[in-house]
């Protein structure tokens, strides 16, 4: 595929990916939300109707008032509004745009042979295998111990350790940057599959025995919460994992695939502090922000973890040349950016290139370290640091 088509459909791809996320994550957060934030009702009639729980809102010069039925209203309306075009449109771009950028380019993107000797058909196959197998395990760990005494626990540990187990893994068979986004994507594959064959086929059966004359039977409204629940916990996770393409120092550390788990954790602590607040304020307790806080720790301990070591003072005070510069150039990026190859429409095979787009150069090579691709000419960090003392020298051509 030519590099300017690819450019755009990745760029059409991603902007719909963002557009159908938010939508999806805005609605699971506020069900979330109003699920933590819900009072029993005052109304004897509300309480008649079989309403469980409501809440007052105000909104945009208006006011709301959103009611939660115990199990299931007795007559159900003939039109519903269904929630489940955002998981289904958010999974069907973002694989999309996988496909596209990664499993099309897999050489590039997947396999970095100092990881694992991948040859591209076998890097595809493991890739899908891995959105296939997670949710097959993950499905298995809830159906045998969600429904016990205890469950919800028992689930959640088993849960985590798999995910540790997954990023392990992943970041030993796959280049960093694809294995942190192929980590989320796997996350992410569970969650739409939640929607897909648990929470909108529990619903659909509820409203047909609704509609029967028949009894509800409330485990299918257990499962779907169980469920919805998981994937607001997964979100955050998952989001700090597509983002994290952009920031090679993530992915290219040492041991990175403890910090993709650390960071995902921080997420997930996080946003169990804010559903844990919604459920204080409405009982009156202390907000528990302390979740918050450990995550937050994590993050700072990350920060200072992955910290660049301070440059020698005899290197830091060392004049560069440029064609000391043009050297390191010319060995780890003309390769992917000369007169034949226009990666991302740069270009760095003469001395004017080379200037003209100094500042890319420092932002992706030094500061970000995204590249080269998944350091496909092995750059060194010293010769990093020359980029950048360059650059921050002023980035000439003497």
């Amino acid at each position: 595929m030519d590099a300017y088509v690819l450019d755009w459909v990745n760029l059409l791809l991603r902007w719909a990916h963002v557009i159908v996320a938010i939508a999806w994550i805005g609605s699971s957060f506020y069900f979330v939300f109003l699920d933590n934030s819900l009072t029993p009702p005052e109304d004897p009639v509300l309480k008649e109707k079989g309403v469980g729980g409501e809440l007052w809102a105000v909104h945009g010069g208006g006011f709301y008032h959103p009611q939660k039925y115990k199990v299931s209203p007795k007559q159900i309306p003939e039109h519903l509004h269904w929630f489940y075009w955002e998981s289904y449109s958010t999974w069907l771009t973002g694989f999309a745009l996988f496909t596209v950028l990664y499993l099309y380019q897999a050489s590039t993107f997947l396999i970095d042979k100092s990881v694992h000797s991948f040859t591209p058909a076998g890097a595809v196959a493991a890739a899908l295998a891995f959105l296939a197998a997670f949710w097959v395990l993950y499905d298995f760990i809830c159906r045998a111990f969600g429904q016990r005494e205890g469950g919800d626990r028992i689930v959640s540990i088993g849960v985590t350790v798999f995910v540790v187990l997954a990023a392990w893994l992943a970041c030993h068979l796959f280049a960093g940057r694809a294995a942190f986004l192929l980590v989320g994507a796997m996350m992410a594959t569970s969650m739409s599959a939640n929607v897909f064959f648990w929470i909108i086929p529990g619903q659909r059966k509820v409203i047909a025995q609704l509609r029967a004359g028949e009894p509800v039977d409330p485990v299918h409204g257990q499962r779907a919460k169980q469920r919805s629940v998981h994937n607001t916990y997964f979100t955050l996770p998952v989001l700090i994992a597509m983002l994290s393409n952009h920031y090679g120092f993530l992915y290219g550390a040492p041991l990175n695939w403890l910090v993709l788990v650390v960071i995902m954790v921080a997420g997930a602590l996080i946003r169990h502090s804010f559903v844990a607040r919604h459920q204080a304020l409405v009982h009156g307790r202390p907000v528990p922000w302390a979740y918050a806080g450990v995550g937050i720790v994590l993050i700072v301990g990350l920060v200072i973890a992955l910290a660049p070591a301070p440059a020698p003072k005899e290197a830091a005070v060392a004049p560069v040349t440029f064609a000391q510069v043009q050297g390191v150039v010319a060995q780890r990026c003309v390769l992917c950016h000369n007169a034949q190859v226009i990666n991302k429409n740069i270009q760095l095979h003469t001395p004017e290139l080379i200037l003209k787009n100094a500042q890319a150069l420092y932002q992706q090579a030094v500061v970000l370290k995204a590249m080269p691709m998944n350091n496909a000419t092995q750059i060194t960090d010293a010769e990093r640091a020359l980029l950048g003392r360059w650059f921050n020298a002023g980035a000439s051509a003497q």
